[in-house]
């Protein structure tokens, strides 16, 4: 495969996974973008500049996940893996559960694909497969390939030729009903996915399990067509109340939201809690937010959803 292009700019947003009871296959694209410029070098050097988020702490170098996942990308089909210039504009917040690790990923195969001449060859099933490799799981790099809410799942490989290796993730995107409203509760202290998947038990059980499952199907007819059942929809037996001592504030904060009818679930591994509701319930959650945080220590955004996954352009 040729390079077609010299330098692209990528455009990706900040994702939320689990959403309550979907533990590593539902996921919602917010609007909360990164931005990253990759120019081709004409040395084999990789420079990484970082503006905002993540700025004098991750990687300046090929190490970067960013670099990473464009060679990984370029690599994958054949392409020439020169040297990079990478521009990183980072707003989404790291460590926090908003999928900051996906997106990076994410840019990095997009703007891959904005550089060979055949883009096609990067198609998104492609992406969704390289960046799970990358991030273990696809619940984060679905939405933000995507765009919306999605459901994300690995084929079961029964019946699969022995020498086929595992099944490539899949993901199919839902269309959020327009009075699906996102509100994110963003902490100042950060916490690594690691350390929260870290305290999951090996097993659960089977009542809740089951529970989980009749959960999780609802929450996507709430997504979609029935946003008065989010309450019910984002019942979680599955890994928050696990994790609740290795992020007590925002345990602490869902478990008061939900206390009040609020539809409050941890985003992704946390520390971030996310409150879906409608427009006509907005004012009842400001009002509890109002009384339950200090602002000092919490940052409170409602993005919009975002319709669209990452968006790369040749400059």
């Amino acid at each position: 495969m040729r390079l077609g292009a010299d330098h692209v700019r990528v455009r990706v947003p900040a994702t939320s996974a689990n959403l309550g009871p979907g533990f590593d296959a539902l996921g919602l694209a917010l609007a909360i973008h990164d931005e990253v410029e990759v120019r081709l070098l004409a040395s084999a050097d990789v420079v990484v500049e970082v503006e905002g988020e993540g700025a004098g702490e991750v990687p300046g170098d090929a190490s970067h996940l960013v670099a990473r996942a464009v060679r990984v990308g370029l690599d994958a089909v054949g392409a020439p893996v020169p040297g990079l210039h990478l521009v990183c504009r980072n707003v989404i917040p790291h460590g926090r559960g908003l999928g900051s690790s996906a997106a990076a990923a994410v840019a990095g195969l997009v703007a891959a694909r904005g550089l060979i001449a055949d883009p096609s060859a990067l198609d998104d099933a492609t992406v969704l497969a390289l960046a799970t490799e990358l991030e273990g799981h696809p619940d984060n790099a679905a939405p933000a390939i995507l765009g919306g809410a999605t459901v994300a799942w690995t084929p079961d490989p029964t019946g699969a030729s022995p020498d086929a290796g595992p099944a490539p993730a899949r993901a199919v995107r839902l269309a959020v009903h327009p009075d699906v409203v996102a509100t994110v509760v963003i902490p100042t202290t950060r916490l690594a996915t690691s350390h929260a998947r870290g305290v999951l038990p090996t097993h659960v059980p089977h009542a809740d399990a089951a529970a989980n499952s009749g959960r999780a199907a609802l929450l996507v007819e709430a997504l979609t067509r029935r946003p008065d059942v989010l309450f019910d929809a984002t019942h979680d037996l599955l890994h928050q109340r696990y994790r609740a001592d290795v992020m007590p504030g925002t345990w602490r904060l869902v478990d008061a939201l939900r206390r009040q009818g609020l539809a409050a679930v941890v985003s992704g591994a946390g520390p971030t809690a996310l409150v879906l509701t409608t427009p006509s319930a907005v004012s009842d959650l400001d009002a509890a937010l109002e009384s339950e945080i200090d602002l000092r220590r919490w940052r409170v955004e409602r993005p919009a959803i975002a319709p669209q996954g990452a968006t790369v352009e040749r400059i």
